[in-house]
């Protein structure tokens, strides 16, 4: 078994410039990594070829006291996200001008998206607390991730495992009396590694929207989770492994409405299993050979307030399904037969079924096959100059895509470098979009093309005063060909259906980015994106795709010493959704200030007190756009006349952290 001690610092300079500069203050000098697979470092891999990657760390995980996994993410530069109300709950996001829809989400390689809804993302089941780090792939990445992966990755890397016994335990309160206990144990026995995780996190909430009905009684948007995991790794040989994981999470998550809700939530039940076999072997060939289980259940429940008042409604009663199962497997092998040259070939499997009794969907199947093939080129060829080309067949229930992707990075110098990562990328139809049936909403069309996307992410950047200032410079351009979007206008299908526009759509913008690690443990960082999202021939900026938004930070951060501290400011600019009846509305403008600190109690730190505030400031703003409905008045009088309200975003929140390391 190859264990690699790598300190912090020269992981942050192995991977260039990959993550905003925040000056480390871990409980010790290294980490513990033992991932060498062609899966687990594929990400890192990448980003040598000139895709652009970000990492957030554990610490500043741990330093922004994250619950969960958006929350974490907030400080990614070109990542635009906002968490529709609060912890656990759904988030849109904007990855240098995309639709939420077309990132992935991937926890240790295993897709997480769900196929029903493209637009619904698995934050609401993902806590903090397993995290390791998380690594953020900007570009198309549909080469090797496949469908959503059309604008970049989210990959959250869960606990590494490690040689020698240790972990941490963790607790902390919040202003609206939201609770959070966690921790993790790992370590070795032989050749067998362990790691094992637990969390639970529960909260009342705070009211989610600005503007509440009379007939609202259920007026606050709660959760309560818990969530458990295993990791195991066992040495066959020195350079083949086997690799195994699994997790539960049971989250109970309030779904409540602007009027008339006495009670609405989701109960789910998600399922995450892995089983991988690694040769990472040193005779000119590495593989790995994966299998995935993802089973997603929720439990739904809807009852309604009547207006005039009366007895409650039961919409949806307790129980009632909707969910999907995901399954399949991956190989893919590395030769070095060239001198200079690296070959990658894989195959990829997905089985897909689930339906919806809620909002309708037939139950639905889908099986997906996919051939990779990448050259690269390696150090034997130039140590300051790589490229990689490679090609992907896709292929799935009627439709088939090929895509391709080249991309490469030059090391002018140790202060300078530049990079690109283009080619095509696409974006499968979810079931939904094909097979939706509800006589309220849209109804599916089982004859919608894949979107394809064309994609150019190129790159200038650098370091200054010896590595202590960090920059780089992107321009981004994304064409999107047969992109899915609603259309109200054909008469057989008064409620609206599903459609393959005929414009293109263009997203384009650049991403400037700052950092430096000043003396004495202070760090900064600074990131600003502007976007141009707009359809063929139109002058608008498409809804809910900011314009522009950037991010500033401060952080005290020592090696030694009792005291750490932070401070940062999001801002965002001009944003745009549409309500119906009151048209199309800006709800951006807004900057978002956090700050924390925290206090080791003991020389070996391994005692740590913090304080948190999100939203410093209290500013009132609207997480994702605004929306209308009909107002109790307008039930009562028959005029069916509309309010306009929007969920806000995260009210000032106090969180008290205390952790023990071990």
């Amino acid at each position: 078994m190859k264990s690699i001690i790598v300190s912090r610092a020269a992981l942050a300079l192995s991977l260039a410039f990959a993550s905003p500069a925040l000056a480390d203050e871990g409980e010790g000098d290294s980490i513990v990594v033992t991932g060498t697979s062609l899966e687990e470092t594929l990400p890192q891999q990448l980003s040598r070829y000139g895709h652009a990657i970000e990492i957030v760390t554990d610490t500043q995980i741990r330093d922004a006291a994250a619950i969960d996994t958006a929350r974490a993410l907030e400080g990614v530069p070109g990542l635009f996200i906002r968490s529709q109300s609060g912890p656990f709950s759904y988030v849109d996001i904007a990855l240098q001008g995309s639709r939420t829809k077309d990132v992935l989400w991937t926890m240790d390689g295993i897709r997480l998206n769900n196929r029903l809804y493209g637009g619904t993302s698995p934050n609401d089941t993902m806590a903090a607390s397993m995290i390791e780090r998380i690594e953020v792939l900007k570009g198309g990445e549909s080469l090797f991730y496949g469908t959503q992966a059309a604008a970049g990755v989210i990959n959250v890397v869960t606990r590494d495992f490690s040689d020698d016994l240790g972990g941490q335990v963790n607790a902390s309160l919040d202003s609206f009396a939201g609770t959070s206990l966690d921790g993790y144990v790992r370590g070795a026995i032989g050749q067998h590694r362990f790691v094992v995780w637990a969390n639970r996190s529960q909260s009342d909430g705070y009211r989610p929207y600005d503007v509440m009905q009379p007939s609202a009684t259920d007026r606050a948007r709660g959760y309560d989770l818990w969530s458990a995991g295993i990791k195991y790794q066992y040495d066959i040989a020195p350079d083949l492994r086997l690799n195994a994981l699994y997790q539960h999470t049971k989250a109970d998550l309030d779904n409540i409405s602007a009027t008339r809700t006495k009670e609405s939530r989701n109960d789910r039940n998600e399922e995450v299993a892995s089983l991988r076999l690694d040769y990472t072997g040193e005779d000119g060939v590495q593989f790995f050979l994966k299998g995935y289980f993802h089973d997603w259940k929720t439990a739904y429940v809807q009852i309604r307030n009547p207006i005039p008042a009366g007895p409650p409604q039961v919409i949806y009663p307790a129980g009632t399904f909707w969910g999907y199962q995901d399954y399949g497997g991956s190989a893919v092998v590395q030769l070095n037969m060239l001198r200079g040259i690296d070959t990658l070939i894989g195959y990829d499997f997905q089985s897909f079924n689930g339906r919806d009794d809620v909002l309708l969907i037939a139950p639905t199947d889908e099986q997906v096959h996919a051939g990779v093939f990448q050259l690269r080129t390696n150090d034997e060829l130039s140590s300051k100059g790589r490229i990689a080309a490679g090609l992907r067949y896709n292929k799935a229930k009627g439709s088939e895509k090929t895509i391709w992707n080249v991309s490469g990075r030059y090391d002018v110098s140790e202060a300078l470098f530049v990079e690109a990562n283009g080619g095509t990328s696409f974006v499968l139809p979810d079931a939904s979009q094909l097979y939706g049936n509800d006589p309220c909403c849209e109804v599916g069309n089982p004859n919608l093309k894949p979107e394809e996307s064309l994609n150019l992410n190129a790159a200038l950047g650098g370091a200054l005063a010896g590595g202590a200032i960090r920059w780089k410079a992107t321009w981004f351009n994304r064409r999107i060909t047969d992109l899915i979007d609603t259309t109200y206008d054909d008469p057989a299908f008064p409620e609206g259906t599903y459609i393959n526009v005929s414009d293109k759509v263009r997203a384009r913008g650049a991403e400037l980015e700052l950092n430096a690690n000043l003396t004495g443990g202070w760090g900064l960082s600074a990131s600003y994106t502007w976007s141009r999202v707009r359809n063929q021939g139109s002058s608008v900026q498409r809804d809910r795709n900011p314009e522009q938004y950037g991010r500033a930070a401060i952080v005290y951060a020592p090696q030694t010493g009792h005291f750490g501290a932070n401070l940062s400011a999001n801002w965002v600019g001009d944003v745009w959704s549409t309500a119906s009846g009151f048209g199309r509305m800006n709800y951006g403008n807004y900057a978002v200030v956090d700050a924390g600190a925290h206090l080791w109690l003991d020389q070996a730190r391994r005692n740590r007190f913090g304080i948190n505030v999100e939203n410093l400031f209290h500013r009132d703003y609207a997480s994702t756009g605004y929306r209308s409905a009909v107002s109790d008045a307008g039930v009562l009088d028959g005029s069916n006349s509309r309010f306009l309200y929007f969920y806000r975003g995260v009210p000032r929140t106090l969180r008290v952290s205390y952790g023990l390391s071990f």
